[in-house]
């Protein structure tokens, strides 16, 4: 369905509905700019990653929501009403569970009710170190024990915000590299008995490839294909690297895709093949990820941009009508929000130079291939006003929060 009759232009102002980002992980933004240089030595995703440990190992709750509420902020300014909160770190930094085990996600939660957007929290499931791997010491603060304490999580989440209509829940294996198939399996019925969405990062890289076929004789999506796992409700987060049987797969149970192409550049992960994958009958998404950058425009042009690159081809995926289709109605439906479509609105300001002298007839093509978050105007999710006269209402209070928390985390030093 296209969303074409949804953009209104009138007085130098164009309305688009809210965009949602359906995969992040908020407190990953104190990493922007510290991971760059090669001083660093994040050569790759495996060493940025043991960068981003280091990070976790230090944060508190009070750090969780203070990163979180300004990385949302900012997704606010760009025009994002709707987050996916890819969860995954649960406990106190000596792996041991707080006293109200969902003490971080329910602050994450609050980041996001404080901000004003809508957020899906994605209660996610990680229980060992690798494949065929113990848990490491750095990753104790994501370590579930069991299903059913991931599960018994996902209730408590459920029940406490079941009359929150900007608050949904939905549950994720973080990786067939990080939970057993078995698990992965176990959750997945539970998340389709209880009609929830059932996310995975999937084949974001080469190696993790290599360790599955040793594992499991095969790649990630075809371990999860035979097992029963994908279904129109799945989204496989990145999907970079995918066999043509795993393609069509993914295809034929109509799973959603979720591309993450601002972090994937960042990482050097790779390129998707995601012509190949919408003509399989796969739905596309996005999502940002690490925070690498907000900018919700980029994230959705990109989609389309790196695979003209990929092809060398124009016009080689998706035209700007089904990016925004992506970017909002398949976006809010990984969330679990497909009913909250339409409600949550973004007018841009036409006389900014980056939609400047539109052709009115080609109207989501200036949006999705030249518009940048300076033109957000004026955003609205639920009937409230988050951002005016584009700026977040409580953005000097995020802001500061935000500088606190990474003097509190000695990030005012190069990592």
């Amino acid at each position: 369905m296209s969303i074409v009759p949804e953009i209104q232009y009138s007085d130098d102002c164009l309305t688009i509905p809210g965009m949602a980002t359906a995969h992040s992980h908020a407190f990953q933004r104190a990493l922007r700019g510290r991971t760059q240089k090669r001083s660093t030595a994040a050569g790759s995703f495996w060493s940025w990653r043991g960068l981003m440990y280091d990070l976790v190992r230090r944060v508190t709750p009070q750090d969780m929501y203070a990163i979180a509420r300004f990385a949302y902020t900012e997704l606010a300014m760009s025009g994002v009403t709707a987050v996916g909160e890819f969860h995954y770190v649960h406990h106190d930094r000596d792996g041991q569970a707080y006293a109200e085990r969902t003490e971080l996600a329910e602050g994450v939660i609050r980041a996001a009710r404080d901000t004003g957007i809508r957020i899906c929290l994605i209660r996610t499931a990680y229980m060992r170190g690798g494949f065929q791997k113990e848990i490491e010491p750095s990753q104790l603060r994501f370590c579930d024990e069991s299903v059913a304490h991931v599960i018994n999580d996902v209730e408590k989440l459920k029940t406490a915000y079941a009359a929150d209509p900007f608050v949904t829940v939905a549950v994720a294996a973080h990786s067939i590299r990080a939970v057993p198939l078995p698990s992965v399996t176990d959750l997945s019925t539970y998340a389709s008995e209880n009609s929830l969405p059932f996310h995975m990062h999937v084949c974001e890289q080469r190696r993790e490839l290599a360790e599955c076929i040793e594992e499991h004789g095969t790649t990630p999506v075809s371990v999860l294909a035979d097992a029963g796992v994908l279904s129109p409700s799945f989204v496989g987060v990145h999907a970079t690297h995918l066999s043509t049987d795993e393609i069509a797969q993914i295809g034929r149970a109509q799973s959603l895709v979720c591309l993450c192409r601002t972090t994937e550049r960042d990482l050097g992960d790779g390129l998707p093949q995601t012509s190949d994958l919408i003509l399989a009958g796969a739905r596309i998404c996005v999502g940002v990820d690490s925070h690498a950058a907000e900018n919700a425009f980029e994230e959705i042009r990109a989609v389309e941009l790196d695979e003209r690159s990929r092809r060398e081809i124009r016009h080689a995926a998706l035209d700007a009508d089904e990016l925004l289709e992506a970017a909002t109605r398949t976006g809010y439906e990984a969330c679990g929000m497909l009913s909250n479509v339409g409600e949550d609105l973004v007018v841009l300001d036409g006389r900014d130079p980056s939609i400047a002298g539109m052709d009115h007839r080609h109207v989501s093509d200036c949006v999705v291939f030249g518009a940048s978050p300076r033109a957000v105007k004026t955003v609205t999710v639920g009937g409230r006003i988050v951002v005016d006269s584009g700026i977040h209402v409580a953005y000097q209070e995020a802001y500061e929060g935000y500088l606190s928390a990474l003097a509190r985390l000695g990030l005012n030093k190069v990592m």
